[in-house]
């Protein structure tokens, strides 16, 4: 059965592309498919054709990527109304806020680190941090979402009431990275 999995391989890849728009992406689901298949394969019902039940196991993991896809796009859309609406603190605030912020961010896992930076230091915008690193804009928006809620959790570890109210001096415990 799984010999007839690999040998309907760019088929299958294929199928995904038609329907996802993208090889790259289609390669991944395909891959992810796999994975999960192998270790279904062996609760097929008899005469249950192995082909067309990976067919619908492709079906379901596309439907399930438009999902996830459209639940990150309405998550960016509601950050961009955020960001629209948000006051923004004046230069003294600024200048003032916990010096511990960049290094705490350090202590975050590289890809969040690297996003927080791009966009919140170097300025860039999500659809460019996207390109820059070859990935959807969806997942960079959700990647930069976490390494902000990383972030904060580390900056509440570390700094306790200061991450709330800004600190004036600051005189905060250093954390474990994450």
């Amino acid at each position: 059965m799984k010999r007839v999995l690999v040998e309907n391989h760019r088929e299958f890849l294929h199928f995904l592309e038609r329907r996802l728009g993208r090889r790259d992406l289609a390669e991944d689901i395909l891959q992810e498919a796999f994975a999960r298949g192998l270790t279904k394969l062996e609760s097929l019902r008899d005469g249950e054709a192995v082909v067309p039940w990976f067919y619908r196991t492709l079906r379901n993991a596309t439907v399930d990527y438009h999902r996830r896809a459209k639940t990150a796009d309405r998550a960016l859309a509601q950050f961009a109304e955020e960001v629209k609406t948000s006051e923004q603190p004046s230069e003294i605030m600024r200048a003032e806020v916990c010096r511990c912020v960049a290094r705490l961010a350090e202590t975050l896992k590289p890809e969040y680190a690297d996003a927080l930076r791009r966009i919140e230091v170097d300025g860039i915008s999500v659809t460019s941090f996207a390109d820059e690193r070859g990935i959807s804009k969806s997942n960079a928006a959700v990647r930069v979402f976490r390494a902000r809620e990383a972030l904060r959790r580390q900056v509440a570890a570390s700094c306790g009431t200061c991450a709330e109210h800004g600190c004036l001096s600051c005189t905060c415990k250093t954390v474990d990275p994450v």
